[in-house]
């Protein structure tokens, strides 16, 4: 395999990479229906659940337990929610060539979550499918 061939393949995995990176982050981030969560009500209901689970009978104390370990996994995923600003620029760096090289549409792009103001930063536009 020529020295070429392999850095094609690297700068290939780097691609993929920033693009599964960015589109995961948005997955997570994306709006949900509802108000939305903060940590801080998420503790505040945690604390609540907490208070009424001495008293709940078993039934009760049953959905509470759901409830709090619905909540704790919850905080943790907010928690995690990273800044995009950084998995975006590197998106926007390798998106056009990465979506050139696999097919990727406009309108796939923005079926995946990518919005239309990030795509046109990285150049692609509907003009080309």
């Amino acid at each position: 395999m020529s020295s070429g061939h392999k850095a094609a393949l690297a700068r290939g995995r780097a691609e993929s990479a920033s693009v599964r990176h960015y589109l995961e982050a948005l997955e997570t981030t994306k709006p949900k229906r509802g108000r939305k969560r903060t940590p801080a009500s998420i503790d505040k209901r945690l604390a609540l659940i907490e208070a009424q689970l001495a008293a709940a009978d078993a039934l009760t104390k049953l959905h509470l337990l759901q409830e709090q370990k619905d909540l704790v996994d919850e905080r943790s995923r907010v928690a995690k929610v990273k800044d995009l600003s950084a998995l975006e620029k590197q998106f926007i760096k390798v998106a056009q060539a990465y979506g050139m090289r696999k097919g990727i549409s406009y309108a796939t792009w923005r079926a995946a979550g990518v919005s239309a103001n990030v795509l046109q930063a990285a150049g692609i536009s509907r003009a080309r499918g």
